[in-house]
């Protein structure tokens, strides 16, 4: 299992504590300091769709131009998730060949 995020995302920290405290073995890849490939985020798009990776709740969504929102589209997102890696949804996590976003404690015991 691999875990893409940004170390001092609370989201992240608690995706982490509790894989910790059950034990599950992952690797965990920080992307605002070590990086996001354009190869990576086509994966993660064709498995889940770019508009599951913008946190539309943050305040990296919240400080881009109303144009640029109102405007977005799959090139323009991609683009922009490259440029400012906060605006993804996180964590994103690769487990068995699948990708999903976000943390639910729930569904991760039932995996």
């Amino acid at each position: 299992m691999k875990i893409y995020g940004i170390k001092n995302c609370d989201t992240v920290k608690k995706a982490r504590k509790w894989l910790d405290e059950n034990g599950v073995a992952y690797e965990f890849h920080d992307f605002k300091k070590d990086g996001l490939t354009s190869e990576k985020l086509d994966q993660w798009e064709a498995a889940v769709g770019w508009e599951a990776l913008i946190n539309k709740r943050g305040t990296t969504w919240r400080k881009l131009p109303d144009e640029l929102r109102d405007t977005m589209s799959a090139q323009i997102a991609h683009q922009t998730m490259l440029e400012n890696t906060s605006i993804i949804k996180r964590p994103v996590v690769e487990r068995d060949g699948q990708v999903s976003v976000g943390f639910n404690a729930d569904e991760w015991a039932a995996w």
